[in-house]
């Protein structure tokens, strides 16, 4: 198994995001903020655009915990490398940091 780690800061938040391949798939964890946790996991899967322009689509799968808003980055992270690799993907994690401002939040967004 391959493994990638990345990590940058973003808004002033720390972020980490390890890749690793299992066989053609590959599984995706972000981590970051004050307290670092698994809030969501995301499974997207390749599939022909029903534009039939060929190009790749992604059909997602989410499992949330209660309350938590972390779909928005794991779904985001794991659609894209999706679309990058043409392989199924799973993204899992959280980030949670303490009165995160709006505008932490939409930077988290552009660049995550």
């Amino acid at each position: 198994m391959e493994e990638c780690v990345i990590r940058k800061q973003i808004a002033g938040i720390e972020i980490e995001i390890r890749e690793t391949r299992i066989g053609e798939d590959i599984v995706l964890m972000l981590a970051g903020g004050d307290k670092p946790h698994i809030g969501c996991v995301v499974q997207s899967v390749p599939r022909p655009s029903l534009t039939e322009d060929g190009s790749t689509s992604v059909t997602s799968s989410v499992l949330n915990m209660t309350g938590h808003k972390d779909e928005f980055l794991c779904r985001r992270l794991a659609e894209k490398r999706c679309r990058e690799t043409g392989r199924t993907v799973v993204c899992t994690g959280g980030v949670h940091i303490d009165n995160i401002t709006k505008e932490q939040i939409h930077k988290l967004l552009e660049e995550i």
